[in-house]
């Protein structure tokens, strides 16, 4: 069955702060023990909704009513307008467990009863109605043969209440204790009852999004230390312009996440695929493979903030911690370092000595100048040469705001020298070699910073001073452990050098941490795969990369030469053809002076591959 929170979203446009800790206390030091006091299952909760499972219709029924009656006291005192009432509906019927969750008609039929119940009331199922008979003082008001969405048969629908008069003995509410999972599989003919308080399930299906497909070359090991994936904080401020700021501190939860060694985490890119849409927790979870989900929302108001996080435990749907923060917008990096602190004492996480340092060190302290930084990391996402002259700009911005950011220096540094590579800068050779300066002036002042370690990497790698590239990169996987785009760059780099077997190693490990990896994963993993000659999962991961983005050049290199090993050459002209028309210098002679691609016995066969396959001297 299903119940509501009525009036949900008008509470919380009116004041969210106080909604959610009313709700939040009503759960806490009510609703929850009440149904444990009934020996009720919790099965999941949901933002604002429950879904218990009972043994007995009898303990289903009276814990519905002690919970509408304890929620009538508890409104006593409170104003009309800004009072928490509760819809609630109960079902008998079968049900299907799978791993920590119920599904079958028997929960469907109740969250469509829940739809009829009025504010402050229980509806409840024909065969409730019969099976409680006369064990309890109940009064009825028959509503009719309901027809209901998406169940075949109307289904007999009964308003319930306790008779004027009668009392219901309550047992003492106990306190719940984390019980351990459950994990059957099958159909399950029992007495159920659900309650089920929660809009978001009446109003929306909650089907996930489709999702990019997985390259089936990598497969997912077992984690044994906690997993995380952090949900892009929702932007509550009304207005799509300052997403970029909600992101912004998104990514820098994972950051801080991503540098402790006893906690996989996964990749922004993959947390991100869940932006804006409707997939459960325990979908998102699965998919993932992790054990705990954070999510949140962010409101700037003026010059207030206000944050509200939540941590969720994918198997059960319980929420391990939450807390609201409502401050000065110059205390956001206070909030970050805390909801990191929160979670991992939530997880139980012991930290190293050099863990313990660097969250103590926050290296953004000028808002003005994050902010600035921030919006630089959104122009700089378009990778056009306007977009990479706007986030240049705003960069300058920030450094002059805080000469001691390094993350700005290391992001100027990046764009600079996407800049010279891409022939947006009139003198490349100056700008490549300032692009340098301000990557080792944005390491001189954070050396622990994962990010600027990242951006010298990259500087280093496409000057072609390979043995600097990997020595700052190991430095930054060094630090943060779970730091996929640092595996995927040093993949990339491998690649070049000619280390198939340890760039495979790399990009696997990136892909653990990044399901939903971006294109150059798959690009990566082909590659090393055509190095060692194994041409047909070379062929599978470049035809993703491809797929994932078809305005890229060189996978469709990798690709063609791919094909021609095979003895595919219609499908190997093809690809010829295709970079053509993307890019109509593509020729041998260009490619020999792009790529960078060290070994020798490499680098010959893919030139006389894409000779074959028709591409022009």
């Amino acid at each position: 069955m299903q119940a509501d929170v009525v009036g949900y979203s008008r509470l919380m446009e009116s004041n969210e702060l106080l909604t959610l800790e009313r709700f939040k206390a009503h759960q806490q030091d009510f609703i929850k023990p009440t149904i444990h006091a009934y020996k009720g299952h919790i099965v999941k909760l949901m933002g604002d909704g429950i879904l218990v499972e009972f043994s007995s219709v009898v303990d289903a029924t009276s814990c519905a009513i002690a919970i509408q009656g304890g929620m009538a006291d508890r409104n006593r005192d409170i104003p009309e307008s800004e009072q928490i009432l509760l819809r609630i509906g109960i079902n008998l019927g079968d049900i299907i467990v799978e791993d920590d969750d119920i599904f079958g008609e028997g929960v469907n039929i109740a969250a469509r009863l829940e739809g009829l119940a009025t504010p402050g009331c229980i509806c409840i199922s024909g065969a409730v109605h019969d099976a409680i008979g006369n064990k309890l003082p109940l009064e009825y008001d028959f509503l009719g043969e309901q027809a209901v969405k998406n169940i075949e048969q109307p289904v007999r629908t009964y308003s319930a209440r306790l008779a004027d008069g009668a009392k219901l003995e309550i047992p003492r509410p106990i306190t719940p204790q984390p019980g351990g999972s459950r994990s059957r599989t099958g159909l399950v003919v029992a007495l159920v009852a659900a309650i089920l308080a929660g809009l978001l399930l009446w109003l929306q299906p909650w089907q996930r999004d489709k999702l990019p497909p997985h390259a089936d070359a990598v497969s997912k090991e077992p984690v044994l230390q906690p997993s995380i994936a952090v949900l892009p904080f929702k932007n509550m401020s009304g207005d799509v312009e300052q997403d970029y700021f909600s992101d912004g501190i998104t990514e820098d939860i994972i950051t801080d996440l991503s540098r402790l060694q006893g906690l996989a985490v996964i990749a922004r890119n993959s947390s991100f695929s869940y932006k804006d849409t409707t997939a459960q927790i325990q979908e998102i979870g699965k998919d993932l493979g992790v054990a705990y989900i954070l999510e949140g929302s962010i409101r700037k108001s003026g010059d207030r903030l206000r944050i509200t996080a939540q941590l969720i435990d994918t198997g059960s749907s319980h929420q391990v911690w939450a807390e609201r923060f409502d401050r000065e917008l110059t205390d956001v990096f206070a909030m970050q370092d805390e909801i990191t602190r929160q979670i991992v004492s939530a997880l139980s996480i012991q930290l190293t000595g050099d863990e313990q340092q660097r969250l103590d060190h926050r290296a953004a302290r000028n808002f003005t100048a994050y902010d600035l930084f921030l919006q630089g990391q959104r122009a700089a996402a378009e990778m056009s040469e306007e977009g990479m002259e706007t986030a240049a700009n705003l960069y300058k911005q920030a450094i002059s705001h805080d000469p001691e950011l390094a993350r700005a220096y290391g992001a100027l540094a990046v764009t600079m020298t996407r800049q010279a590579y891409f022939g947006h800068s009139s003198s490349p050779v100056e700008t490549s070699d300032r692009a340098l300066e301000l990557a080792r002036k944005a390491v001189s002042i954070d050396p622990d910073s994962p990010q600027v370690l990242w951006a010298l990497c990259y500087v280093h790698m496409i000057r072609k001073q390979f043995d600097e590239a990997i020595t700052a990169l190991e430095r930054a996987i060094a630090i943060a452990p779970n730091y996929a785009d640092g595996y995927g760059l040093l993949a990339l780099i491998n690649n070049n050098l000619g280390n198939a077997t340890e760039a495979i190693n790399l990009i696997e490990k990136g892909m653990q941490l990044n399901p939903h990896y971006t294109y150059d994963y798959p690009y990566n993993l082909g590659r090393a795969y055509y190095a060692i000659g194994n041409y047909e999962k070379a062929v599978q991961n470049l035809e993703i990369a491809v797929e994932r983005n078809a305005a890229v050049y060189t996978p469709r290199l990798y690709l063609a030469a791919s094909y021609v090993q095979l003895g595919r050459q219609d499908d190997a002209e093809w690809q010829v053809t295709e970079l053509e028309t993307l890019m109509p210098s593509s020729t041998i002679s260009h490619w020999k002076k792009t790529i960078s691609l060290v070994d020798e016995e490499i680098r010959t066969r893919l030139f006389n591959d894409l000779s074959t396959a028709g591409m022009q001297e």
